[in-house]
């Protein structure tokens, strides 16, 4: 049996790798077509013209979904480590709920680019996808900065830069920060790979009829099968 098949441990494992796909394929798409400058563009600008823009919107959107589904089975996981712990559990649920957001910050990166909408948009998605570390303060500050400042009109909109521009060095400091923080993220789910190979979860249907029809409930057989892999002993 491989490693990917036992358990849930699959799911973490596409997330890291469908994601860092998503950036690689739009980021060598744009520089081929020299829509972004090669040195450290932000990862929403090379999604920002078609047709990378369809691939990075496609691709991250099903990123986000495979986010919810990890996310959603490590609460399910740690909610069975510790049925009593009242303190656990309220940290385990706001853990649900900040990571359910930042999956929806993610969708909002791939379907609204910050080139072609508003400054609120970029700021509703920088602040749902980002809410911890080093990476995510230091682009958080260095953005605030960059966008607030009076370094030209056109800097929401820019997609080069040269060194002689206003606002170059806060510019790398602030994509840097942002490409550090993506991979440090593929890092901590990769992390998840262990515990999800011992865990799987199962879906159970209850009937209350045998057909759609019936009003008075009747006793039937419930139905139980695996949810998303089989039940490894």
């Amino acid at each position: 049996m491989w490693w990917f098949q036992q358990g849930l441990s699959f799911l973490p494992s596409a997330l890291v790798i469908w994601t860092f796909a998503t950036f690689i394929f739009s980021y060598i798409t744009a520089i081929t077509l020299h829509h972004v400058d090669p040195a450290l563009p932000y990862i929403s600008d090379t999604g920002t013209i078609p047709p990378e823009r369809c691939l990075f919107g496609v691709m991250l959107s099903i990123a986000a979904v495979l986010g919810i589904a990890t996310i959603y089975v490590r609460y399910k996981q740690v909610q069975a480590l510790n049925p009593e712990e009242n303190l656990i559990i309220k940290l385990n649920k706001a853990g649900l709920v900040l990571g359910i957001l930042s999956c929806l910050g993610l969708s909002l990166v791939a379907n609204f680019q910050p080139k072609i909408h508003s400054k609120q948009v970029f700021w509703v998605r920088l602040l749902l996808v980002i809410w911890c570390g080093v990476s995510a303060l230091t682009m958080m500050t260095c953005s605030s900065i960059l966008y607030s400042s009076d370094f030209g009109p056109d800097v929401v909109q820019k997609l080069h830069w040269n060194r002689e521009d206003k606002g170059y060095v806060l510019h790398l400091v602030t994509t840097a920060a942002e490409w550090s923080m993506s991979f440090s993220f593929f890092g901590f789910f990769l992390t998840y790979i262990r515990d999800f190979q011992k865990i799987t979860l199962r879906v159970e249907a209850n009937l209350h009829g045998l057909t759609l029809y019936d009003t008075v409930p009747c006793p039937v057989t419930n139905e139980r099968s695996p949810l998303l892999s089989r039940d490894f002993q």
